[in-house]
């Protein structure tokens, strides 16, 4: 039985408290699942604010059933107009459509992604703008058909830049070619070698927000249907609450 892994592996740069991506998966009412990454323009508050704005109107819009393509332009439309054309994200859409058996990535982003499969690495760097500038950005949409072992790497430009300030190269077009893909491997494992890596390069202090997003078709034995998700979160600092608790509720 083919099943579907993804994971998803992000931090912020060194010295900020949260990302400015933020990164959304939801069930599609048609059957399947879609990624929805949003980089905003900054850093900090204002761009998880923006980030986050753009997600869950997306978010919205898919859950209505609207197409990867349509969502991306009415997303950018909303913010050129919202902005003026003063503020820019990066977005992308990775979907998994049970009814035609294919990957779909929609991308508004000039970074680049990867698709691994069979010993073949193919990198996926067609022209792309963000969205929030130009009044026609428009989304630059791949199909894939799933088969098993295909694994398909996406990020925001953080990832790209590590090691940038200490005069490295992630060269992640290289390590992925080096990467050995098996039909039964775990998404979790290429997402957190990837991750591994881009800190080994900014030696644990990272100079940008790094997201990144790894889909893979597992070939696996299953007796039942059953669906999983876990989520790891580190939390820093618990708020203490200074005001007295009620010992009773009124009504």
């Amino acid at each position: 039985m083919l099943h579907i892994d993804i994971a998803v592996v992000k931090v912020p740069r060194s010295g900020a408290s949260e990302s400015g991506d933020t990164l959304e998966v939801i069930e599609r009412p048609g059957g399947g699942l879609s990624v929805v990454l949003v980089d905003g323009q900054g850093s900090g508050r204002g761009a998880k604010t923006l980030s986050n704005l753009i997600a869950t109107r997306a978010m919205t819009q898919l859950k209505d059933g609207a197409r990867d393509g349509v969502v991306a332009r009415a997303v950018h439309d909303y913010l050129y107009t919202y902005r003026m054309g003063q503020a820019s994200a990066t977005l992308n859409i990775l979907s998994i459509d049970f009814a035609s058996g294919s990957l779909r990535v929609s991308r508004n982003n000039p970074a680049p992604f990867f698709v691994l499969s069979e010993g073949e690495v193919q990198l996926h760097n067609e022209p792309s703008t963000p969205i929030g500038l130009h009044p026609l950005a428009r989304p630059v949409i791949t199909e894939i058909a799933l088969r098993p072992g295909l694994q398909v790497v996406m990020f925001t430009d953080g990832l790209l830049k590590a090691g940038e300030r200490y005069g490295v190269d992630m060269e992640l077009g290289n390590y992925l070619a080096g990467w050995r893909v098996e039909t039964d491997q775990p998404a979790t494992t290429l997402a957190e070698a990837l991750f591994n890596r881009a800190m080994e390069l900014d030696r644990n202090e990272p100079a940008d927000d790094i997201s990144i997003v790894v889909a893979a078709v597992v070939a696996r034995e299953s007796a039942h249907r059953a669906r999983r998700m876990t989520v790891s979160v580190p939390i820093e600092r618990v708020a203490e609450r200074h005001d007295e608790i009620p010992n009773s509720i009124d009504d």
